[in-house]
């Protein structure tokens, strides 16, 4: 039985004729450029055109591994939006949520504010580390499985299967003339595209505002045009990237191919192809032939035929290759069938290859990615996450924060006393309205109104409600008996439940004097 995936005897023919055609032409320009020193002949074509990647099915333990996070992640992402969360009457009940509108990022039971965003910053600063730790113990194992372009380009090739046929029938389907079937075809797998992509792209924008109402509102198009705007570029660039640019994103577009190398040395576990074993490659019947002398790849091509970038591993660590050890799954198998070891294709260090190749045996894969850098990527990134889950437990759902009136600075009243402005921000962080008392401290003497109350009422102690999960701003005045100097004091704000939540802000109090030009 011949093999499907090594050219045929008339694939090879052409290829010799296609060599003999240009042969003379190529003759030609050398002749020419021989009697024209000065000119120097260029090829006709600098760049090799992009060859279609067709990979062949595969079932193995690393293909049913990418089988579970294509699920996993794939579900993640399109039923987040859809989760509900309690929080109260006041707040929303999306468990995830980027309210733009409110300036508010919502993650089930955790709620962010603008100004801590730097909870924000260290989950991205966490992401950056996480994907060096992974990358300095397993390779590429990012973007082997778990990349979204990779998840949505293994997602689309499954469709091409599903409709085309597997590797075969698509090469002849690619090469076939452009009729009424293969036309059909094509446009019953380009729908599916369009429909994936919409989806993603409806899936995001749900992230942005509640899912039951943004859907209900989108197909009736009464929706924000930004909806329709972000759903439309993001469908258009899924079936892009993911259905017809896949392998070039990884190859040419991503920038972490070229970074990583910085990253592995020869402790790093890659997708390696044990040469020393394999090398010289024959056939089963030239090593029947030559015992001893063939190594234990039998040229079968079936490492290539099944790897989604269309490389060879056998031609060693290349930017193509995303370790998504698809080449160990098929090798495996080939293995098994002609009663060789496994593993002639496997995730192993340079260091192990060389000892296993002098006859010693390899080291437990807990050692392998026990090594030093592998543990400072890891105590980095946990510190960071600790210092994260200890500030949002310690973080305080009540805050102030005052501004000073800057002109006039201060007002001098009719019986001598004088007068400042501030505006008070007040921040109630808790899904519910609440009750803050505002106080004054170190200003003896001091009594204070807001704009809604009167000079009448005042006094050193006001109480206001803030409502649920908004900021309040309050236009408050400060009287201080005569002779009072410029100086310094503070607001504190108390909230009056079981919580006794309180901050407070340090501002200056300016006076007629020496002291006032300072303010």
């Amino acid at each position: 039985m011949s093999d499907p995936d090594k050219p045929s005897v008339s694939e090879a023919t052409a290829v010799k004729a296609g060599s003999s055609a240009t042969a003379a032409p190529e003759a030609a320009t050398q002749r020419h450029a021989a009697h024209e020193p000065s000119r120097i002949a260029l090829p006709g074509k600098l760049y090799e055109s992009r060859k279609t990647v067709h990979n062949k099915r595969i079932d193995g333990p690393f293909r049913r591994f990418k089988w579970l996070v294509m699920a996993v992640t794939l579900t993640i992402y399109y039923v987040t939006p859809w989760l509900r969360w309690d929080r109260g009457p006041y707040a929303p009940n999306q468990a995830v949520l980027i309210d733009l509108a409110h300036r508010r990022f919502y993650m089930f039971s955790i709620e962010i504010w603008p100004q801590e965003f730097y909870f924000v910053a260290g989950l991205l600063i966490m992401a950056g580390i996480g994907l060096f730790l992974v990358t300095s113990a397993v390779g590429r194992a990012w973007c082997g499985y778990a990349c979204p372009q990779t998840v949505w380009t293994d997602l689309f090739q499954h469709v091409d299967r599903f409709i085309d046929g597997d590797r075969n029938a698509r090469i002849r389907l690619d090469a076939a003339p452009w009729r009424a079937g293969k036309v059909l075809r094509r446009a019953f797998k380009w729908t599916i595209y369009l429909v994936i992509g919409f989806w993603t792209g409806g899936a995001w924008i749900m992230y942005f505002a509640d899912a039951p109402t943004l859907v209900h509102d989108f197909w009736r198009g009464e929706a924000a045009p930004v909806a329709y705007i972000t759903a439309a570029i993001l469908t258009l660039a899924t079936v892009t990237l993911g259905g017809f640019m896949r392998e070039q994103v990884c190859i040419y577009m991503c920038p972490w191919p070229r970074i990583q190398s910085a990253m592995l040395d020869e402790k790093s576990l890659l997708v390696t192809y044990k040469d020393w074993r394999g090398e010289p490659r024959g056939s089963l019947k030239k090593a029947e032939r030559e015992p001893g002398k063939i190594g234990d790849c039998i040229d079968c091509l079936q490492c290539v035929a099944v790897c989604p970038t269309g490389i060879d591993i056998r031609e060693g660590p290349q930017i193509g290759c995303i370790t998504c050890a698809l080449c160990i799954d098929a090798c495996d198998k080939v293995m098994a069938e002609i009663g060789r070891p496994r593993g002639l294709i496997d995730y192993a260090t340079l260091e192990d290859c060389r000892a296993e190749a002098a006859g010693m045996p390899p080291k437990p894969v807990w050692k392998t990615l026990l090594h030093p850098r592998t543990i400072a990527y890891f105590l980095i990134w946990g510190s960071i996450g600790a210092a994260m889950l200890f500030a949002l437990g310690h973080r305080v759902r009540t805050t102030l924060t005052v501004a000073p009136d800057r002109n006039p600075p201060f007002m001098l009243m009719s019986d001598g006393s004088v007068r400042n402005a501030y505006t008070l921000r007040l921040r109630n962080m808790e899904s519910r309205p609440r009750k803050m008392e505002i106080a004054l401290e170190g200003l003896p003497g001091a009594a204070m109104w807001d704009e809604s109350i009167g000079r009448d009422q005042a006094a050193s102690k006001q109480v206001f409600e803030v409502p649920a999960d908004q900021l309040l701003a309050v236009r408050a005045y400060v009287v201080a008996p005569a002779g009072t100097a410029t100086k310094e004091f503070k607001f504190r704000i108390t909230s009056l439940d079981e919580q006794r939540e309180s901050d407070e802000a340090r501002t200056k109090f300016t006076a007629p004097g020496a002291d006032a030009g300072d303010n």
